[in-house]
């Protein structure tokens, strides 16, 4: 049996408020092989994005069990560390950055990614080749990191990220919040594309809408701070069909589970 390209263990995520540390997620575990794209569903509130920001290391949490990415343990390093060793989170929504252009940012990123300096000519002709692949226009190379962009503009910028850092593991949560048909194709087919037999991702959403463009190997249902459901691609027509009311009630009488 191979080992999983990703996984966590017993996954405690707490954050501190005046009473002292609340527990948001309550012992996720997790495996995800080479070449699956996993989704993350679950209502508002569940703890997803929370989920996603702790394995990425966010410094806002506090966080108890095991995560591993290629058979090594990362859950003591910093978020830095992780990206460089290949984890990648795409954020629901992307901060402003005025007077840093995009171009900027994404050399030193993938400079950071490598752990050297890219020279210009090779970085132009990827980035270039990655704006093709996302219908970018060159322009956009020398506007202001995230400054006045659209939801779509964003997110497209999120997967060019992606695309050109090629992470091991990517992390994308919410990418399909605030994005019209048409930029949800194209930020889809990015997802696709960015998709190796040597990668993996995982899908945190709320609706079934992007799974109709990025299919799915497995669909976990998260609720009150674990993963209560874990099925194939038809669970995500489930939820849509019959929303998330009759996994809460199974789970509340016992009978969560694998479907």
């Amino acid at each position: 049996m191979s080992t999983p390209l990703f996984r966590c263990r017993d996954l405690r995520v707490f954050i501190r408020n005046n009473e002292g540390d609340k527990e948001i997620v309550k012992g996720a575990d997790l495996e995800i092989k080479a070449g699956e794209k996993h989704a993350l569903m679950g209502p508002n509130g569940s703890g997803k994005s929370t989920f996603a920001a702790a394995l990425m290391g966010d410094p806002s949490y506090r966080v108890e069990g095991e995560i591993f990415l290629q058979g090594e343990p990362i859950h003591d390093l910093e978020p830095h560390e992780r990206a460089r060793r290949g984890m990648f989170l795409g954020f629901q929504y992307p901060v402003a950055v005025p007077g840093v252009s995009v171009a900027n940012f994404l050399r030193a990123a993938l400079g950071a990614r490598r752990g050297q300096e890219v020279p210009v000519r090779e970085f132009r002709t990827l980035m270039m080749d990655d704006f093709a692949k996302l219908d970018v226009r060159r322009e956009f190379a020398g506007r202001y990191l995230n400054d006045g962009f659209s939801g779509g503009e964003k997110k497209r910028l999120e997967i060019l990220q992606m695309m050109l850092l090629k992470p091991a593991f990517a992390l994308l949560d919410e990418t399909d919040s605030g994005l019209d048909i048409d930029a949800l194709k194209v930020v889809s087919e990015g997802v696709n594309q960015a998709s190796t037999p040597d990668n993996a991702t995982l899908l945190v959403t709320h609706y079934q809408r992007i799974l109709d463009y990025v299919k799915p190997d497995v669909v976990h249902v998260f609720m009150d701070g674990r993963i209560v459901r874990t099925g194939g691609p038809e669970l995500a027509g489930q939820l849509e069909d019959r929303g998330y009311d009759w996994i809460a009630d199974e789970v509340a009488a016992g009978a969560g589970g694998r479907s």
